[in-house]
């Protein structure tokens, strides 16, 4: 049994075990958007949903070697998983979008189902064990249609565009860098990373979905939960996964609006190992292609905000350990009068001592945090 105590009035509650005091995992509250225009009274209040986004460590790259700063015990799985557990529960969300999801099927699955929710996963390719995956409450939502997002796919575009016609820019584009990869990704390459064939199967996935809200208007929403490639010095991937998110993404907000007679909101989140205002940051809010030629074709046809810049400005940092410390995770949105931000999820500060020394420890238990927005679709 968890026995609860408050920390912090309203913004945190630790949990510790009835019969232990070792603490437990940080459940963060929901902080209200500060108003700038009055509200009328007379307007209707419209239906709100939670979504976090939440990259929670797949127990396959839980190794002492990778995080020697972590206490040992808050790194074993049987403490780990009941610690994720605790904090996706206290979280009260309606959609969750999480990342290195590793064992869907033997833990995850069934588990969040006894909470109430029904989920999508889509697991990474090669000999990769996680995955994606939207888990939603049955009670709130629907899910009428889903589509995975393979990013491998760009290899076969790629091989598309050479037999066609070749900006030579966008080649460039292709085959600049060298970085090796670490040992955090668990495999050995074979092959020149400077080929495209090569350097762009990356086995990282996504997967999106359109949902019918179970309020009053019905309303219709696409959400997208997405991880791209890791290595910075590998913007040029990056950029190629983001431009393919967008453009699936307009391919499905298209066929959901056709399909379904509707204009559907779209939500896109996840780990886009991408810190706030580099080229993929920029490409996603702005269109803005900052390595290649800006052309008409790179403007992205979703305009997409972040919830936390919309809000409040970027958090310090949602990653976090002794060797890198800063934002990587996003929840996107595109602005509209038919659905907008009206709280968001509540993080630490750098001085905080729940993050000192670095994640996974006893209050968080994976290297992210997770983030977070409270949505009001028109009534």
């Amino acid at each position: 049994m968890l026995k609860c105590c408050c920390l912090t009035p309203r913004i945190r509650i630790a949990c510790y075990s009835k019969m232990s005091s070792t603490p437990g995992p940080i459940c963060r509250k929901f902080v209200p958007v500060e108003q700038s225009e009055v509200t009328s009274i007379s307007k209707d209040a419209g239906f709100k949903f939670r979504l976090v986004s939440y990259n929670i460590l797949a127990q396959a790259y839980v190794k002492s070697s990778y995080f020697p700063h972590s206490p040992p015990p808050s790194l074993k799985w049987k403490a780990r998983s009941q610690a994720i557990l605790t904090v996706l529960k206290s979280l009260e969300a309606d959609f969750l979008c999480l990342q290195e999801v590793d064992e869907y099927d033997t833990f995850y699955k069934k588990n969040m189902e006894s909470l109430g929710y029904a989920s999508i996963h889509v697991q990474r390719g090669g000999r990769k064990r996680d995955g994606c995956g939207i888990f939603y409450k049955q009670n709130n939502a629907e899910l009428v249609i889903e589509e995975k997002i393979d990013y491998n796919d760009l290899v076969e575009l790629i091989e598309d565009e050479k037999n066609s016609s070749v900006d030579n820019g966008d080649k460039n584009l292709l085959v600049a860098g060298t970085k090796e990869e670490s040992k955090a990704d668990n495999e050995v390459e074979r092959g020149d990373p400077n080929d495209p064939r090569v350097r762009l199967k990356r086995d990282c996935v996504g997967t999106m979905a359109a949902f019918r809200l179970k309020s009053p208007s019905c309303h219709h929403i696409i959400i997208a939960n997405t991880h791209l490639y890791w290595d910075p010095e590998w913007a040029d991937v990056k950029i190629a996964q983001a431009k393919y998110l967008l453009s699936r993404l307009s391919g499905f907000k298209k066929l959901v609006s056709e399909n379904f007679d509707c204009s559907p909101s779209v939500i896109v989140a996840g780990d886009f190992n991408s810190v706030p205002g580099d080229q993929v940051y920029r490409y996603l809010v702005s269109g803005t292609n900052v390595v290649g030629p800006e052309t008409a074709d790179e403007v992205p046809k979703i305009p997409l905000s972040s919830v936390y810049a919309f809000t409040r400005g970027e958090p310090e940092f949602t990653n976090c350990t002794p060797g890198f410390t800063d934002t990587l995770d996003y929840i996107f949105f595109t602005p509209s009068q038919d659905i907008k931000p009206v709280s968001y999820l509540d993080l630490p500060e750098a001085e905080s001592s729940d993050v000192s020394g670095g994640l996974p420890n006893y209050f968080h238990p994976s290297d992210h945090l997770p983030i977070g927005a409270e949505f009001e679709v028109e009534a």
